[in-house]
């Protein structure tokens, strides 16, 4: 492995412009269960309570949708290796945007700044009504459910709140798809971090990178469907191989 997180610290070396596309892999290390393991939500929850179509017409689904949220957003989640790797790159001036499939908002605590993330799936930090598109922090529709509001709604329009991110059956958010495709296509190195790549349109990304002339690497612990067209791959736990590229890369700069 070795002499992959030599061959990645280099083209991250060579190459002024770095996308890194981050997944659930890089969620986990943090301790938040992803959806599809066999311990993972969808073991507790039924992914048919989070289709848009549901949320909006079944009352007692919303509610189930609340708790989710409501689960997720008080973890006490922190930033891990690999989120700290990402936005050291930022700071050294070779991160172009950070691409994540993610909603927990951990690039952001880690130190990214707000015009490189593009959170394709959107963020369980915000709320947003579906009527009047108001946005509003989380935390303060979660205080009227624990007050007793048991299906809240906007307070300006009377529309269905719900958590920022995308469900099942509903739109990607369209300026953060022409975000994610743009850097895709403008950047010399396209780096995959804990992503499976099996969720689209997000996971097409890599393939407008590689099409577009940048290389193209991938971090995850287990095989994708992608492996054959990189120019490297490691199969390993993304925060201790970006931890290691980072250092080369910083070793380089000297």
């Amino acid at each position: 492995m070795e002499n992959l997180i030599e061959k990645v610290a280099l083209f991250i070396h060579e190459s002024p412009k770095v996308v890194v596309f981050t997944g659930a892999g890089v969620s986990t290390e943090s301790g938040i269960p992803d959806f599809r393991s066999p311990d993972g939500i969808w073991a507790r929850y039924d992914p048919e309570d989070f289709t848009i179509q549901r949320f909006v017409s079944d009352r007692e689904a919303r509610k189930r949708n609340w708790r989710l949220r409501k689960e997720m957003f008080s973890a006490d989640y922190r930033p891990n290796p690999a989120h700290y790797a990402i936005a050291e790159l930022e700071r050294i001036g070779k991160l172009s945007c950070v691409i994540t499939q993610n909603i927990d908002g951990l690039h952001h605590v880690a130190g990214n700044s707000e015009e490189k993330i593009v959170e394709l799936h959107g963020t369980v930090k915000n709320a947003k009504c579906l009527s009047c598109d108001d946005r509003l922090p989380l935390g303060e529709v979660l205080k009227r459910i624990d007050q007793g509001e048991e299906d809240p709604h906007c307070e300006k329009c009377g529309g269905l709140l719900k958590a920022a991110t995308v469900s099942f059956g509903e739109a990607m958010p369209p300026a953060e798809m022409r975000r994610a495709e743009q850097c895709s296509r403008e950047c010399d190195l396209f780096i995959v971090v804990g992503s499976s790549l099996v969720v689209y349109p997000a996971a097409g990304m890599p393939l407008v990178a590689k099409r577009s002339g940048a290389r193209l690497v991938i971090i995850n612990y287990t095989s994708t469907d992608m492996d054959a067209i990189a120019d490297a791959v490691i199969h390993n736990k993304a925060g201790a191989v970006m931890e290691a590229i980072l250092e080369k890369v910083k070793e380089r700069a000297i």
